[in-house]
């Protein structure tokens, strides 16, 4: 869900400012591949209706876009800023880093790293010979590149949602840009990349804000301009405590992923709102607002109304808290407004082989009747009583509510609906009902309970004068006589 809204707040802001959006494959440490994930990436934001304008599929004029293609340009950025002494050779084997790191630790250093001060004291380009330095590179010693942190400099850059953000370079260790295999790290290469693509805006996450000063320190070693940056909020568990996890969708029973994912190394899935049955447009809805407020009470948009509205500056800095209900909510709305021509087709697949031989219109009316009540789909089969044949009455129910003095009112109501055969709709239902209640001397809390149970088999459910038109008389007048032979058996007891 975070990678989706991040990618979305993309989306909303290029598009509304007539940008170009582009997708890049950072996919640098091989030691994080993962089958699959590529083309599930792919595929997620597609069903989510958010489109690139470049794109590792469909090219474009800043390719390739998978950075494992571009790896045989960086060298050159990373030997231009040895040259201008912003970046340095390091020699250090795994054994003398730890021994850094405990020396430092033992003099009560709480984060020890490799840095402006402890890069005196190590096996690098600074501190070694310029014969030396050249005598290990031909003889093809291992090493890494590291960035040269200047000393006693304040980074400051402004992000759009955050503000002003200020890091003194005494709390920046000098990272690694180019790895001993011979691979650029994250952050070199991201830059290059952002530069040689032209990107004015990058809008990610909020945990890439502790990397955003050096990115700065490294915009500026190549005295390149920078992009514009925007830290976006996480999102929240949904008691507002820690960062919403898979783990938390699991415990709790909601999906955290667009699509189902299986993870290839544990074969592990992990459910997905599509396959839940949530709409593309209520799933993005929702992520929208999970950390934007529009500004207005408005909360069904559209992707337009979305574009239209969206401003990174209305961008919440505090996380924003996810509520599972609050999905269904968006879900049960958008269903509301899907067509019911639409809704009817896909209750024709879940009803199967009780919905074969009905009309279209038929299944137009009654998806049209229990969308109301429902938040998903597949959660109209519990209408199944709109459909002919024999209905499941609630026994429970219907003993609870059974009085035997209501047997003979309730018979005469269905001789009184055989004389509408003519003209059986719903308001000549409602008016003969009514009159039938009145003429009875019946209450309407006793009498309806009863007539839904024999005629739906539940006592929830859309209107039963509207129920009643569509099932048509043949098929109400028999199930209520059907429910007065069940009743009958009974006898006095309910």
């Amino acid at each position: 869900m975070g990678g989706v809204r991040t990618a979305l707040y993309n989306f909303l802001f290029a598009r509304q400012q007539g940008g170009a959006l582009i997708l890049r494959i950072e996919d640098t440490d091989r030691t994080r591949f993962v089958p699959g994930a590529e083309e599930y990436i792919r595929e997620a934001l597609s069903w989510c209706g958010i489109t690139f304008d470049e794109d590792p599929w469909q090219g474009g004029p800043h390719g390739p876009y998978r950075q494992s293609e571009r790896k045989d340009m960086y060298r050159a950025y990373v030997d231009m800023l040895v040259q201008s002494d912003k970046a340095y050779y390091a020699f250090d084997t795994p054994a003398e880093l730890e021994a850094m790191r405990a020396r430092l630790k033992a003099a009560g250093s709480a984060a020890p790293a490799y840095n402006s001060v402890t890069r005196e004291h190590m096996q690098n380009s600074l501190t070694l010979s310029a014969d030396v330095v050249r005598e290990r590179l031909e003889r093809g010693d291992e090493h890494v590149v590291r960035l040269k942190v200047p000393r006693h400099q304040e980074v400051r850059f402004e992000d759009q949602v955050r503000g002003w953000v200020v890091v003194h370079s005494s709390h920046i260790d000098d990272k690694v840009l180019f790895k001993s295999d011979g691979m650029p790290t994250y952050h070199l290469a991201n830059i290059v990349d952002d530069h040689a693509m032209g990107i004015t805006h990058v809008i990610r996450g909020e945990e890439w804000l502790p990397s955003a000063p050096l990115h700065v320190l490294l915009y500026e070693a190549f005295e390149w301009e920078r992009p514009h940056f925007a830290h976006l909020p996480l999102i929240l568990k949904p008691d507002g405590k820690g960062k919403l996890s898979k783990r938390d969708g699991d415990r709790l029973g909601f999906p955290v992923f667009p699509l189902d994912w299986v993870d290839p190394g544990t074969g592990e899935r992990s459910s997905g709102y599509r396959e839940r049955g949530y709409f593309p447009e209520a799933f993005v809805n929702m992520l929208a607002l999970l950390g934007w407020n529009p500004g207005t009470e408005q909360e069904l948009f559209s992707m337009e109304e979305l574009i239209a509205s969206f401003d990174i500056r209305r961008v919440n800095k505090s996380g924003a808290r996810f509520d599972p209900d609050k999905t269904n909510w968006f879900n049960q709305q958008y269903l509301r407004k899907r067509p019911d021509a639409e809704l009817g087709e896909g209750l024709q697949q879940i009803m199967g082989e009780r919905a074969a031989g009905l009309p279209q219109a038929y299944l137009t009316r009654a998806a049209g009747l229990l969308k109301e009540r429902a938040t998903f789909v597949s959660e109209m089969s519990t209408g199944a009583y709109l459909f002919p044949g024999p209905v499941a009455i609630d026994g429970t129910e219907l003993k609870k509510r059974w009085e035997p003095d209501l047997a003979a009112p309730m018979a005469r109501f269905a001789d009184k609906l055989e004389a509408l055969r003519g003209s059986f709709n719903a308001q000549a239902i409602e008016h003969c009902f009514k009159a039938h209640l009145e003429m009875e001397g019946s209450k309407m809390g006793k009498f309806m309970p009863l007539f839904r149970l024999f005629v739906a088999g539940t006592t929830q459910g859309p209107g039963m004068f509207e129920v009643s038109e569509l099932l048509g008389a043949d098929e109400v007048i028999g199930r209520i006589r059907t429910g007065l032979e069940l009743v009958s058996q009974w006898g006095s007891s309910k």
